[in-house]
């Protein structure tokens, strides 16, 4: 008789820093469900420092209540304004450390990677991965395009957690 493996929960983060988009899947197998989604909301005129720790307190509640097995965390792009590209950059280091505190793998991918592996193509817009979405986890209704953009990063965990598990255990 084998051993049934307990469905794995992965937890998917757009950063931001007007809004933190997060979802919540669980895979069996081959088979993705969708659990929850949300974004954590910064006040736009509040200083740095306050709007992180809105982050951090939301995304801690969101572990708290879901209680995630593994977390991934979409890679910063680099845009032209280096300013909104540090203050990402700060947001994203929030969004990495709080599973990290709670003993979670934080898996990291590009933007091209995910929207390659829900639409097949690596410069798909939104509308297309919001179809996607629709058709891998036809239970879930994103409210805003962070939220979309967390569940498509949590799809693209587990289509690539094996092969990144692999590469871990052989170091």
């Amino acid at each position: 008789m084998g051993i049934m493996a307990r469905p794995i929960r992965i937890l998917g983060i757009d950063p931001g820093l007007r809004r933190t988009g997060w979802g919540l899947i669980e895979v069996e197998g081959n088979r993705l469900s969708f659990l929850a989604c949300g974004s954590v909301a910064t006040q736009d005129g509040a200083a740095l420092a306050l709007r992180l720790v809105t982050i951090h307190d939301g995304l801690r509640k969101v572990l708290d209540e879901h209680a995630p097995d593994e977390a991934a965390v979409e890679n910063t792009f680099v845009n032209k304004d280096a300013a909104a590209t540090l203050k990402l950059g700060q947001a994203r280091g929030i969004a990495m450390l709080v599973p990290a505190i709670y003993g979670l793998s934080v898996a990291e991918y590009a933007p091209n990677l995910v929207k390659k592996t829900l639409v097949g193509a690596g410069h798909a817009e939104k509308a297309q991965i919001r179809m996607m979405l629709g058709v891998l986890l036809p239970k879930a209704t994103p409210q805003t395009h962070d939220a979309a953009d967390a569940l498509a990063i949590a799809i693209t965990h587990a289509h690539h957690r094996t092969s990144m598990l692999l590469r871990v255990a052989a170091r």
